[in-house]
């Protein structure tokens, strides 16, 4: 089985993020991703997809990603039914650090307990 076909989920991950000039590489029995992420937590999520297809012991996938901004860790548009704890919970996995999402995003927030469907919200580095 070529390793295309292995990681097929991680390619359709990488596409689906929109990885800009992405190059993709199977020499030598080990495939190689090269590309770069809007964010960090993007190229965390490809990190984690490569993990889970190719185990924690995986050899024969290499990724060179390299987010494009590193000002913040993701920009999050807002869906209807979330909250800042819930957003902070997805993200840091800890709904208490929901203040650190409102002081980053002070400038269009007065009130941790409104954000709007739509919202664009900066998700600070963790």
């Amino acid at each position: 089985m070529s390793l295309q076909v292995k990681y097929a989920e991680v390619l359709a991950l990488a596409n689906k993020l929109g990885v800009k000039d992405m190059k993709i590489v199977e020499d030598g029995g080990k495939l190689s991703i090269s590309g770069t992420t809007k964010t960090q937590y993007e190229k965390n999520t490809i990190w984690d997809k490569i993990k889970e297809v190719g185990g924690e012991a995986y050899s024969d996938i290499g990724a060179d990603l390299k987010p494009e901004r590193t000002d913040v860790y993701h920009v999050h548009t807002v869906q209807s039914g979330e909250s800042l704890s819930k957003i902070a919970k997805h993200y840091f996995k800890d709904a208490s650090k929901y203040m650190s999402i409102f002081n980053a995003n002070k400038d269009i927030l007065s009130n941790p307990d409104l954000i709007k469907i739509g919202q664009e919200l900066k998700i600070p580095n963790p």
